[in-house]
């Protein structure tokens, strides 16, 4: 369990994780890998969300997704770029998470992801929280977290 103090603080800037769906570049699930790839080369970014004509979340899409089409025996073949859609290789499982925040859960999670998809509860694409905005907030946390607390140690405390 968090500690109280902790979530205190990260809870109370919370609503600065959040990076706007209109902010945060992504794909149609319908588009050709050739687009995708351009979009992903442009944003330089490794992944990025999937969505549908009505802004749903339906997978994510990452560079390598891409690039493992286009390989063959005999070397690189692009051709597959223009056949095949982002639905055909994009990963439908997406961690999401949902307003309000659980600053728990989204810690776990950003573990062994490097966004975190934040949707509706109609699965609308709200935006992303990424690591790097949480670490941005651990670091605001390391820094004042004695100027609003009293930290002492606990003599009673056993490390198990």
């Amino acid at each position: 369990m968090i500690s109280k103090v902790v979530e205190k603080m990260l809870g109370s800037r919370k609503n600065s994780y959040l990076i706007p769906a209109d902010m945060v570049a992504n794909v149609s699930e319908s588009n050709h890998l050739n687009h995708a790839l351009l979009v992903l080369t442009k944003v330089k970014y490794a992944k990025i969300p999937v969505l549908d004509k009505k802004q749903h979340i339906k997978g994510l899409l990452s560079l390598s997704m891409i690039t493992d089409t286009m390989l063959g025996l005999n070397g690189i073949d692009p051709s597959h770029l223009t056949r095949l859609t982002v639905a055909d290789v994009m990963d439908t499982e997406v961690p999401t998470i949902h307003q309000p925040y659980d600053i728990e859960e989204i810690l776990h999670l950003l573990v062994n992801q490097p966004f975190l998809v934040v949707v509706d509860d109609d699965s609308l694409f709200k935006g992303i929280i990424t690591r790097r905005e949480v670490m941005k907030e651990v670091n605001y946390l390391a820094h004042e977290l004695e100027k609003e607390y009293e930290v002492k140690p606990n003599p009673g405390y056993v490390k198990i």
